[in-house]
C-alpha cells in the first residue's frame, strides 16, 4: 500500500524498570523494519519504582513518545483503556511492558489489518514460564466465560492486538466503570481474526496479575457480560421451593396416614442454615449488581492524570 499508515502502540507500566529499556530497544527496532510512523504511549499505573523515571529518559532521546502518569494505580484495564483514549494513529496496538508478548509479532498484526481486518488479536499457542495452575486456570475461565455470557472470547487470547481506528472510536465511546477491554473488543463486532503466536517468559520482575487479580478480571468479565449469575439465582430458588413442597406433601403424608410424628430439631435447623445460605447468596449476587450500577450513577471519571509528558505540546 502506498500510504504512510500511522500506529499508536498503548503500553500500561506498572513497576518494569528492568523491562523498559529492553521494550523500548525491540519495539522500535520493529517498528524501524517496518518503515511506517509510530507513536508510543506509556500510561505509568501508580508505578514506585524507577519506571517513570526511565520513560522520560527514553522520551529526551525519541520525541514519539507520550507519557501518562496516573496520579495513583488505577489497574490494568484502565491503564489500556487512558492510553487508547490519547491514541491518533490508524490502528492502535495494545501490549504489555513485560516482553511475555513478543514485539516481533506486530508485523504479523499489520499484514492482517492490511487485508481489511479491523481487531487482529495474539492467540497464544504456548506459554513459557507459567505454572500449572495458571494455565489451568486459564484454560477453564476461557470456556467457561464463553458459556455464560453474550461474547464469543476466543480461546488463549489476551490484550496483545491490533485494533482499527473504527473500533477504537467505539471503545471511546464506552465509559463503564468495571471494564474488561479485550470482553468489549469482541463485544464491539467488526470484523475479527487471530494470529498464533508463542508467549515468552517473562524478561525480568514480577508478574503483575496475581492470582487475585486473575479472579478479579473473570469477575468483571462475567458480571459485565452475563445476567448468568441471577439466573443462578433464580434457580436455586426454584430448587428450594420444589424440595421445601415435597417435604412438606411427605410431611403432611405421615401426619394423616401413619402414627409417626416428624422429629425435627436437626433437619429443621438444616433447613434453616440451608435456606439462610441460599438467600445470602442470591443477595450477595443482586448486592454485586446494585453495586455496579451504583458505581455508574456516580459519574467518577476512570482515572486521573497527574500529568501528560508529550513534547510535541
Amino acid at each position: 500500500m502506498d500510504k504512510n499508515y500511522v500506529y499508536s502502540i498503548v503500553i500500561p507500566v506498572l513497576n518494569e524498570e528492568k523491562v523498559l529499556n529492553e521494550l523500548y530497544k525491540r519495539l522500535t527496532k520493529v517498528m524501524t523494519d517496518i518503515g511506517e510512523s509510530y507513536e508510543i504511549i506509556f500510561i505509568n499505573d501508580g508505578s514506585t519504582d524507577n519506571s517513570l523515571k526511565i520513560m522520560k529518559q527514553l522520551q529526551t532521546h525519541d520525541k514519539r513518545i507520550k507519557i501518562i502518569d496516573f496520579s495513583r494505580n488505577f489497574g490494568h484495564q484502565i491503564a489500556i483503556t487512558a492510553g487508547i483514549d490519547f491514541t491518533s494513529g490508524d490502528a492502535v496496538i495494545t501490549i504489555d511492558a513485560d516482553l511475555q508478548d513478543p514485539p516481533e509479532v506486530i508485523p504479523d498484526l499489520i499484514k492482517k489489518w492490511k487485508e481489511g481486518y479491523e481487531v487482529i488479536y495474539g492467540i497464544r499457542e504456548k506459554r513459557k514460564g507459567e505454572n500449572f495452575f495458571k494455565k489451568i486456570s486459564t484454560l477453564i475461565f476461557y470456556r467457561l466465560i464463553n458459556k455464560m455470557t453474550m461474547i464469543n472470547m476466543p480461546p488463549d487470547s489476551g490484550d496483545f492486538r491490533l485494533i482499527d481506528k473504527k473500533v477504537v472510536n467505539n471503545l471511546k465511546n464506552i465509559r463503564e466503570n468495571n471494564r474488561y477491554v479485550r470482553g468489549l473488543t469482541y463485544w464491539i463486532g467488526f470484523k475479527q481474526i487471530g494470529v498464533p503466536y508463542e508467549r515468552d517468559k517473562r524478561f525480568a520482575g514480577k508478574s503483575k496479575y496475581p492470582i487475585k487479580k486473575l479472579f478479579k478480571l473473570a469477575y468483571d468479565a462475567i458480571f459485565s457480560f452475563s445476567n448468568f449469575p441471577l439466573k443462578i439465582a433464580t434457580y436455586f430458588g426454584f430448587i428450594v421451593s420444589f424440595l421445601s413442597f415435597l417435604y412438606l406433601i411427605y410431611a403432611l403424608i405421615i401426619k394423616l396416614f401413619t402414627n409417626s410424628v416428624i422429629h425435627g430439631w436437626t433437619s429443621l435447623m438444616i433447613s434453616i442454615l440451608f435456606l439462610g445460605g441460599v438467600q445470602l447468596i442470591c443477595l450477595g449476587i443482586i448486592g454485586e449488581y446494585i453495586a455496579r450500577i451504583n458505581d455508574e450513577v456516580k459519574k467518577r471519571p476512570l482515572y486521573i492524570i497527574k500529568e501528560i509528558i508529550d513534547e510535541d505540546k
